[in-house]
C-alpha cells in the first residue's frame, strides 16, 4: 500500500472545513481547527502540512451537497483526495455524539487505516451532462405535478374527460372547451392549464438539448448501443451513463447490480438464511429508470420496427445481446408471474437482470470480455 506524507480528514460545509491530520507513523489524529471553505485556505493548509521530503498528502471528505469543488482544488495541486461514501463509513453502534471535530478526526483515522470507500468522481464534462439529465428529471416531476393539480381542480368540479388518453391533442381541445360559471374559477382553471403547458415546454426544451448534446458526447457509442435494448430510450441511456460513467469500471454485472441497489438484502445468522427487499442503496436515479424500463418486458419478445430503428446504429454483436436479453427477460417475466409473484416484484427482478445485459453491451463497445453465453 502506498504511504502518504499525511492523511487529512475534512468535514466540509458550505462556509467552513474542519481539519484533522493523521500522521502515518504515530498516534491519534491531530485536530487542526476550522478553516474557511476557500481555495486560498486550502492552499495554506497544504503548504503547512507538506513534509520537508515532499511526500504526497492524501485528503478525504464525505460526499454531500457541496459537490466536488474541494476534490478538484486539492487534486489540482498534485495531492491525492478521496470523496467517500457516507453510508459506508464504519461507526460504533453506541456512539451518539456527532460534531465537526469528531467527524474530521474519525475521517483522518479511518483514512489512514484504509477503511473508507471512495465514490466515483465525474469529470467536469461528465458532471455537466449529469446536471442536464437531472434537470430534465426535475422538470418532468414539475410537469407531472402541474398536470395533477389541473386534474384535481377539474375533478373537484365534476369535469371528467371521457377520452382514452389524456394530454393528447383531443384532450387539449376538450380543455379549451371547458367553461365555468364564476369568473374566478375560470381564471384559476386557465392558470392551471398554462402552468401545465409551460412545464411541458421546459421539459421538451431540455430533452431537445440532450439530443443535441449526444452528437458530440464521448459516451455516444455506448449510449447508442444501449438503445438497442427494449425499454431503453435515448433519455434512459444518457441518464444511466451520465450517472454511472464508464460501466466497465465495474468488474462484474453483480457488482453493478449492487451499486444501483437492485440486489436483495440478506439477514442471515447461523443456519437461518433470510433474504428481504432490495437494498435501495446507490444511485436512485438509475434504479428508478431501470425499473421503468423493465416493464417493457411484460410483453412477448419480438423485433418491432421501433426497436429496429432504435438499434440501427449498434454493431451486430450488440444487437445480438439485445435480442438475447429480450428473449431471456420476456420469458423470465412470464415464468415468475405465472408462479403468482406480484408484478412489482417480477419487474424488480427483471430490472436486476437487465443491468447484466447493460454491462455486457458496455463491455462489448469498449472491447472488454464479458462472457455473455447467450450470444455465443
Amino acid at each position: 500500500m502506498f504511504e502518504y506524507g499525511a492523511y487529512v480528514g475534512l468535514d466540509v460545509h458550505k462556509d467552513t472545513i474542519a481539519i484533522a491530520v493523521a500522521w502515518p507513523d504515530w498516534g491519534e489524529p491531530e485536530y487542526r481547527g476550522i478553516l474557511p471553505n476557500s481555495r486560498k485556505s486550502l492552499n495554506r493548509l497544504i503548504d503547512s502540512l507538506q513534509p520537508p521530503t515532499g511526500e504526497v498528502l492524501s485528503f478525504a471528505y464525505e460526499a454531500g451537497p457541496c459537490g466536488y469543488g474541494v476534490y478538484r482544488e486539492i487534486t489540482d495541486t498534485g495531492h491525492d483526495c478521496q470523496v467517500v461514501a457516507p453510508t459506508l463509513i464504519p461507526r460504533k453502534p453506541g456512539d451518539r455524539v456527532k460534531t465537526d471535530r469528531r467527524d474530521a478526526v474519525t475521517l483522518a483515522r479511518l483514512h489512514r487505516a484504509g477503511e473508507l470507500t471512495p465514490v466515483w468522481v465525474p469529470g467536469p464534462d461528465q458532471e455537466a451532462v449529469r446536471d442536464l439529465t437531472r434537470a430534465r428529471e426535475d422538470m418532468k416531476a414539475a410537469e407531472m405535478k402541474a398536470r395533477q393539480r389541473l386534474g384535481g381542480f377539474l375533478l373537484r368540479h365534476g369535469r371528467v374527460y371521457a377520452g382514452r388518453s389524456r394530454w393528447t391533442q383531443a384532450h387539449f381541445r376538450w380543455l379549451e372547451g371547458q367553461k365555468f360559471a364564476l369568473p374566478l374559477q375560470q381564471l384559476v382553471f386557465q392558470e392551471y392549464v398554462d402552468a401545465a403547458i409551460a412545464a411541458a415546454k421546459r421539459t421538451d426544451a431540455l430533452v431537445a438539448q440532450m439530443h443535441e448534446m449526444l452528437t458530440d458526447w464521448s459516451q455516444r457509442p455506448t449510449a447508442e448501443a444501449l438503445m438497442s435494448l427494449r425499454g431503453i430510450s435515448t433519455i434512459t441511456a444518457m441518464t444511466v451513463l451520465a450517472e454511472l460513467g464508464d460501466l466497465t469500471r465495474f468488474d462484474s454485472p453483480r457488482e453493478l447490480m449492487g451499486f444501483v441497489g437492485l440486489v436483495p438484502g440478506e439477514y442471515s445468522s447461523g443456519s437461518r438464511r433470510r433474504q428481504g427487499a432490495i437494498t435501495r442503496t446507490g444511485n436512485g436515479h438509475v434504479r428508478r429508470l431501470l425499473i421503468e424500463s423493465a416493464w417493457a418486458y411484460r410483453f412477448p419478445a419480438r423485433k418491432t420496427a421501433h426497436l429496429r430503428r432504435k438499434g440501427a446504429k449498434a454493431p451486430d454483436r450488440v444487437q445480438a445481446i439485445a435480442w438475447a436479453a429480450q428473449k431471456r427477460l420476456c420469458g423470465r417475466y412470464r415464468k415468475l408471474y405465472g408462479r403468482g409473484m406480484p408484478k412489482n416484484k417480477v419487474v424488480t427482478a427483471i430490472a436486476r437482470e437487465l443491468v447484466g445485459f447493460i454491462w455486457a453491451i458496455a463491455c462489448e463497445v469498449r472491447g472488454r470480455p464479458h462472457g455473455t453465453r447467450a450470444i455465443a
